[in-house]
């Protein structure tokens, strides 16, 4: 007699095509009016969710393009009326690359609620619990789904015990559900089986697994993740997929079928959507980039997909493409001595603009951005494992770091941003932006004042997208990749590479 196991429910899907995957391979440049037309079609599908805000989207949104982030939420919240919207939230760096006081925080997550989010992904790139919990509260308080993410990588300090032991404490703090955000491509079939399971069993909550094709694990994890019992994973449509974004979404649904974790998904809807995905692809050609379908390597450099792309756009902007496998070399070496923090935004950043002036100055530490100072001086979070002393004293000298949450220190912001910014605000988004980003959101808003860009034209582009059958034009994107002169006074003057 044949013994058949036990039926699992179908594996759920959330597609990446709106947020991770155009800002792993195209630099986060694709615009609202080329989303908008895929909405209806996207739909239909049937995923999970559909993760579409957050990260590097908000800011380059308005660096890059002239767009409101928030209008942009709120058009797909319009053209998505039957799936969740989830957005990823970097903990108390909001959408940004340093922390914020308690009270941004706050009415960030209030409003994103408000403007559309279901899904609220939160990390914290040192995976400091202190730097989680405010935006895991208050995302439930607004009633969002609060998912408290692992941020994976690869160190003598990164154990299955010790992922296992934090999903522990991130359920303890309200987490509906946990995600294993493996943002470098690092984690193997089989490792997933095991960590997926350990979790599933020990913390008894929905686990999601993000991961990216980098090293060429990606499907081969999916699946063996799904044989251990996860819930959620996420996937990119295959015109958006592998290289250094996520596994294809029809692969997955296909390798699946008719097994216990059929995800029930309809290929040729697929199909269709990665066909006219292609399209709009070809109009970002010079924001490709230009990374290996599959690069092994990663796995000794254990850097993530946004950090790998930028990277190439930014040595190659400055001609230093020569240095490329120098600095991947050096950024190992750099995150030692940095006690072994996840490289995920910000401390991607962190790491990788150090690493890079220590190649492209050829001595090390020549230069030390602020940035790389703070982090020293306890202001991102505890790292790990123990920082270098020696590096540590070069950095700040005999400063004493910081032992408590970083925002304790912060005093409140938001009325102070709403007096600075005066009747350019016409709502609480615009407030919440230039609290954020004051430096590029105050010149936004006096061209979008002036009728030069902003909430007038975006209407129209999204009024044409949304009634129009055909394809909305081609739009070329703003501006090019950010030319400062030599490679170190861009990251001295910097500190943080956007978007990685």
């Amino acid at each position: 007699m044949t013994i058949k196991p036990p039926l699992m429910k179908p594996l759920a899907i959330c597609e990446t095509l709106l947020r991770d995957a155009h800002q792993s391979l195209l630099a986060t440049r694709m615009r609202t009016e080329d989303m908008l037309p895929l909405c209806p079609a996207l739909d239909e599908i049937g995923y999970w969710s559909l993760e579409v805000w957050g990260g590097a989207t908000f800011d380059s949104a308005i660096r890059f393009l002239g767009e409101d982030p928030w209008e942009r939420l709120r058009a797909l919240k319009a053209a998505l009326p039957r799936t969740p919207l989830q957005m990823l939230l970097r903990g108390q760096n909001v959408v940004g690359y340093k922390h914020y006081p308690d009270d941004i925080l706050e009415h960030f997550v209030q409003l994103a609620r408000k403007n559309g989010i279901d899904v609220f992904r939160i990390f914290d790139a040192l995976n400091d619990l202190r730097n989680m919990e405010p935006a895991m509260r208050f995302a439930k308080e607004a009633g969002g789904h609060v998912q408290g993410t692992i941020s994976y990588t690869i160190s003598p300090f990164h154990t299955d015990k010790a992922f296992v032991q934090m999903g522990r404490d991130l359920k303890a703090l309200g987490a509906d559900s946990i995600a294993l955000k493996d943002m470098a491509g690092l984690i193997t079939p089989y490792i997933a089986y095991d960590l997926v399971k350990a979790l599933k069993e020990e913390v008894g909550l929905p686990v999601q697994l993000h991961t990216h094709y980098t090293s060429g694990f990606g499907t081969a994890a999916l699946i063996k993740a799904a044989e251990a019992g996860v819930d959620v994973v996420d996937t990119a449509i295959s015109a958006m997929s592998m290289s250094t974004s996520q596994p294809p979404t029809e692969t997955l649904v296909a390798a699946l079928k008719g097994q216990p974790r059929d995800t029930g998904l309809d290929l040729p809807k697929l199909a269709d959507l990665a066909r006219r995905m292609e399209k709009i692809r070809k109009r970002y050609a010079s924001f490709e980039a230009g990374v290996a379908a599959v690069d092994v390597n990663v796995l000794q450099f254990q850097v993530p997909g946004g950090m790998l792309s930028n990277l190439v756009g930014q040595l190659r902007s400055q001609g230093a493409m020569d240095k490329y496998y120098d600095v991947l070399d050096e950024i190992p070496r750099v995150r030692k001595e940095m006690g072994y923090p996840p490289l995920v935004t910000p401390s991607s950043q962190i790491v990788g603009t150090q690493a890079t002036l220590n190649v492209v100055l050829g001595e090390r530490y020549k230069v030390i951005p602020e940035e790389v100072k703070q982090y020293f001086r306890g202001y991102y979070g505890k790292p790990p494992a123990p920082m270098d002393p020696a590096i540590q004293k070069l950095a700040i000298g005999n400063e004493k770091p910081i032992t408590c949450r970083p925002a304790e220190l912060l005093e409140p912001a938001w009325e102070a941003a709403r007096k600075e910014l005066g009747p350019l605000a016409t709502c609480e988004e615009d407030v919440c932006s230039y609290a954020l980003f004051p430096q590029i959101v105050k010149p936004f808003l006096l061209r979008r004042r002036q009728g030069l860009g902003g909430k007038e034209e975006l209407a129209a582009a999204i009024g044409a997208a949304l009634f129009s059958e055909a394809d909305a034009k081609a739009a070329r994107p703003a501006a090019g990749p950010v030319k400062a002169g030599s490679m170190w006074k861009m990251a001295a003057r910097a500190g943080l590479q956007r978007g990685w």
